[in-house]
């Protein structure tokens, strides 16, 4: 379907405030160096689409009910993670040169709350090959940056209602958290849903909000800049070709033991091993030169090679990308699965805590701000977000979601961004972005394509 038929009709939006005010809501909340340099970086942006029941479909007052409950849920949830309905506020000095960015709870309305309507239906957004650009539109924060928390909410929630189905797109500041963070808030949100019939509103695992600071330094970090124009830059994607695919238990543990076979050892692990699959397909797709240099990467959370380490519930950033050596693209095709599965072995074991230290205190002396342009490079092929992070198990009152999707944040030519499959069992699905010229060309890899299943 052409995603440009349908508009996406914002019928209501508000603000929410935690349901009471945490005592710390008028203090600042300072923000760690490894939160600062991500204020160049797009919002995070992740949703679950679900399918309306067949007594919701016909039940009038349904999604008044169930968006009433859904406010209140937010609204208890952002009790424990109160950062995230505050602003993001500067105090600037010109000499000494300084940019202090912390967030402000006090002088904010809260969270952002959006409810939209879209006469598409589910089979719309998952029947296609490609996931349609519409998409994009069930995303509050549309290409906005971090750094644009000054005068935007830094989470929102955005709920499209579908013909048949509803979309729930979350929206998080890449200054206050990192993707773990954003599944964390979806995981309390859905387990705060869930218990809103009882009297038990506690959550089981609830987030870790002081902030990591390095010895010596904090709470207040100072940027060397005077003016947002100094460090704040726009990445505009180029039009991409957006596809799902998916990878079985067995295929995976396939790849797995072709890898450690041929690389002669035991210990490159399953995601390893389809990472370095995704990197030969995705560079054989893109026909290079022999002697073009190319890379793959994996981001990483730090956090537990800090010391101390942080806990897995931290609320914030403590991400590296992880890269593999550099090598030429026909070194990498004209050698096997297993080569390029133990360079990103390699990869990964060399990210030591030593390694992310001196990383630290490097970005200490120069204290620089993240840009995507920069990071890249041409021809790379990035694997970002985790299939730890079970997604399908947030549930809000709909029954299992149908998918997960991403928005507009983040995205380039050889993005991947990888979730855990719809059925569970070591199943993982890929969502993979392209110049639409490379997509073209690894759906007609013959070797690519045998050993994807069909596409969510």
């Amino acid at each position: 379907m052409d995603s440009t038929s349908s508009e996406v009709k914002i019928v209501s939006q508000c603000f929410v405030k935690p349901k009471t005010i945490p005592e710390k809501w008028k203090e600042p909340y300072h923000l760690s160096p490894l939160d600062l340099v991500m204020l160049s970086m797009h919002y995070l942006q992740n949703g679950l689409l679900f399918l309306k029941s067949d007594d919701a479909t016909k039940t009038k007052d349904f999604m008044e009910t169930w968006l009433q409950k859904l406010r209140d849920s937010l609204a208890e949830t952002l009790v424990h993670f109160y950062p995230l309905a505050g602003r993001l506020s500067t105090l600037k000095t010109d000499n000494p040169r300084s940019h202090s960015v912390f967030v402000d709870c006090n002088d904010s309305p809260g969270a952002g709350f959006i409810h939209a309507k879209s006469d598409l239906s589910v089979r719309d957004i998952v029947g296609s090959n490609y996931v349609p650009l519409v998409v994009q539109s069930f995303f509050d924060h549309h290409k906005a940056v971090s750094h644009d928390g000054h005068t935007m909410s830094l989470f929102s929630v955005k709920v499209t209602e579908l013909v048949d189905g509803v979309f729930i797109g979350f929206s998080l500041n890449h200054a206050v958290g990192d993707g773990g963070s954003l599944r964390h808030f979806f995981n309390s949100l859905s387990e705060i849903f869930n218990a809103q019939e009882t009297d038990n509103l506690l959550l089981k695992n609830p987030p870790v909000l002081s902030r990591w600071f390095p010895k010596g330094y904090g709470p207040v970090y100072n940027l060397p800049f005077t003016h947002s124009d100094e460090f704040i830059s726009r990445f505009e994607s180029p039009v991409l070709k957006e596809r799902i695919f998916h990878f079985s238990s067995e295929t995976i543990t396939s790849l797995k033991s072709k890898a450690n076979e041929e690389s002669r050892t035991t210990t490159i692990s399953s995601f390893q091993a389809l990472a370095a699959f995704m990197w030969r397909c995705i560079t054989r797709a893109r026909n290079l030169p022999y002697d073009h240099e190319i890379r793959c990467s994996l981001a990483a959370n730090n956090g537990t090679k800090l010391d101390p380490p942080l806990s897995l519930s931290y609320l914030g950033n403590c991400l590296s990308a992880v890269k593999s050596k550099t090598v030429t693209s026909g070194e990498l095709l004209e050698n096997d699965l297993g080569w390029a599965a133990l360079k990103m072995h390699e990869a990964v074991i060399g990210n030591t805590s030593e390694v992310v230290s001196e990383t630290i205190k490097n970005w200490l002396k120069s204290s620089y701000v993240f840009h995507l342009e920069k990071l890249l490079g041409a021809m790379v092929v990035h694997i970002g977000s985790s299939p730890r992070f079970k997604m399908y198990e947030c549930e809000f009152g709909m029954g299992k979601a149908v998918a997960v999707r991403s928005g507009y944040g983040g995205k380039f030519d050889g993005k991947i961004s990888a979730y855990a499959g719809r059925e569970g069992g070591g199943t993982i699905d890929l969502e993979v972005c392209l110049l639409p010229e490379f997509m073209e060309a690894l759906e007609s890899d013959q070797e690519f394509m045998s050993v994807v299943s069909s596409s969510s």
